[in-house]
């Protein structure tokens, strides 16, 4: 496989593994929520390479779906490189804008994604699936390396984005963008992904209806239906097939009667006019000779003006079922016309945002009704306003995970969210002016969680935070905040050990708490797993800690790894 070489890759291949854990602080101001959890849909504001690390304690392996939409890089959106890379090189870009000038922004780029794709497939599940947004500016660096991080035989595919807007001023027109989609692991993904939901489906549906109710002849119901869809093509997205209605609704003629490459079943189809044989597809029709003359007593068989056209199978739009495309013409200005419905006040609330239809319908064919799905470049929200839809639409419980860096966190994406759940009284859509309902607990990014705040006593992280990061760390397996008991110092159980931590954030305590007899004996009974006990000090000795199959880490420490 060939290998992809940029300059400071040296420096941040395992960058990711030197990002200190961070505390993630709750803002009960911010959030919207009775009680704030790190289990309920989550806001975090703060650098998201340090707020990935920080919620691998609670998410590693956890998290169905990954989109993320990171600067294109095109030289004009002016990020910043911000990660403290140890490299004098990288020092010398730290905090410098990246602009169309910079003749290493590509470079910058690369470094920029690494350490963060490291960290996402961690966060991963095993049958866990990433989708990352580009243009043509990284396409190419950006499938290379994925090809290192997640292996080349887990790329899925590639789906291009049609989005109609052409703004590149050279001689070729520029319509499209693309979602690169890599899995973890390949071979656990499962059935083909299909889906039944999208609001497109629905607009079908429901015009279908109201137009027969208020046309019965044919052709006056088709020419009304005909207008309608001219009106509203730009929203149907891959719908815009469903061209025909009759008193069955919407529907599509698929030539998917004939079996192309297979010999099939030969029999004569009357044409209900001409009173001749249509026209047969090459190898034969695929169904029995009954089933036809069902789906023709159903009225599902659309026939051509002569027995000249080769008959098609009528699919009706609430049959719609397909696989996720790997075309989706949507108009991206839709994802404008989306924020100015929930940001009415203002003219331009964010530049570029995505519309909510593409997300909603890629949500919708790969995860099922409690999957996790992590958005880590979140901008305005439109991963959470999309999850948040969903669920409304199907009556799923699946929830988000959104990171921003920018001060826009809670002034646009935290926002939008409020006001998508509490409803959009002016909205055009019925559903967002009802409300799509939910709840979301807000975290801003607090003090990394290190040995030398401990020595001195000085940014103590809290209990929790604390138990998260010692538990993580030291067994390499899922922190349960609900198994925490602090009253009995017990914080959780991995394959080989019950944890327990003796702390609390006062550096009096620190120095006066010790593992005595007394509190070994507090452990409780011994249910065949070793005791890994975290505490300041101990005053006991090897033969004590072997009979209560303990195993003691001293508070302050470094935190190693027992699992190597």
């Amino acid at each position: 496989m060939a290998t992809l070489s940029f300059k400071g890759k040296t420096f941040v291949q395992n960058h990711h593994l030197t990002v200190k854990y961070h505390q993630l602080v709750p803002k009960k101001d911010k959030s919207l929520t009775d009680k704030i959890s790190l289990s309920d849909n989550l806001i975090i504001h703060g650098d998201n390479l340090k707020a990935l690390k920080a919620l691998l304690p609670t998410y590693a392996g956890k998290v169905k779906c990954i989109y993320i939409d990171p600067p294109y890089n095109t030289g004009f959106e002016k990020w910043l490189f911000n990660d403290n890379v140890n490299s004098p090189m990288m020092q010398e870009w730290l905090g410098k804008v990246v602009d169309k000038e910079d003749l290493t922004r590509h470079d910058k780029w690369l470094c920029m994604m690494m350490p963060r794709l490291k960290l996402l497939r961690e966060l991963l599940s095993e049958d866990g699936v990433i989708f990352i947004s580009c243009d043509d500016n990284e396409l190419y660096n950006l499938k290379n390396i994925l090809d290192d991080i997640f292996q080349e035989s887990n790329w899925v595919g590639t789906i291009v984005w049609r989005n109609v807007t052409d703004n590149n001023p050279t001689n070729i027109a520029i319509e499209h963008e693309y979602i690169i989609c890599f899995s973890k692991n390949k071979e656990r993904l499962g059935s083909v992904w299909k889906s039944k939901i999208s609001d497109a489906k629905e607009k079908l549906i429901k015009i279908g209806k109201e137009l027969n109710k208020k046309y019965k002849d044919p052709n006056e119901l088709q020419e009304a239906y005909n207008k309608w869809f001219r009106e509203n093509k730009f929203y149907l997205g891959q719908l815009d097939r469903y061209k025909y209605i009759d008193k069955g609704g919407v529907y599509i003629g698929s030539q998917s009667v004939h079996n192309p490459g297979r010999e099939g079943y030969r029999y004569d189809v009357i044409h209900p006019i001409t009173k001749k044989p249509c026209k047969h597809p090459l190898m034969g029709y695929r169904f029995p000779e009954n089933t036809m003359k069902e789906l023709l007593a159903q009225g599902k068989i659309l026939f051509g003006e002569n027995e000249n056209k080769i008959i098609e199978l009528k699919v009706y739009a609430e049959e719609f079922e397909d696989k996720l495309p790997s075309v989706i013409q949507l108009d991206g200005r839709l994802g404008a016309y989306d924020l100015k419905e929930i940001f009415p006040e203002t003219t331009k609330a964010f530049d570029n945002p995505k519309p909510v239809q593409l997300l909603k319908q890629i949500f919708s064919y790969l995860t099922n009704n409690t999957d996790l799905i992590l958005d880590s470049f979140a901008g305005s929200g439109t991963t959470a306003h999309a999850v948040l839809a969903l669920n409304k639409e199907d009556g799923g419980n699946r929830k988000f995970m959104l990171v921003e860096c920018e001060d826009y966190a809670d002034k646009i994406t935290a926002e939008r969210i409020r006001r998508v759940i509490k409803g959009v009284k002016k909205a055009k859509n019925e559903k967002l002016r009802e409300g799509l309902g939910g709840t979301f607990s807000y975290f801003e990014l607090g003090d990394p969680i290190e040995m030398e705040s401990i020595l001195e006593g000085s940014k103590l992280p809290s209990y929790f935070e604390l138990a998260r990061y010692v538990f993580y760390t030291a067994t390499g397996e899922e922190f349960d905040p609900k198994k925490v008991d602090e009253k009995k110092n017990f914080i959780g159980e991995s394959k080989e050990y019950e944890v327990y931590l003796f702390y609390k954030p006062d550096i009096e305590y620190l120095k006066s708490t010790s593992l005595t007899l007394d509190r070994a004996k507090t452990l409780g009974q011994y249910k065949g797993k070793k005791r890994l006990v975290f505490a300041p000090s101990k005053y006991l000795d090897t033969d004590y800690l072997l009979e209560y199959r303990i195993d003691y880490c001293q508070l302050p420490f470094e935190i190693y790894k027992l699992k190597e």
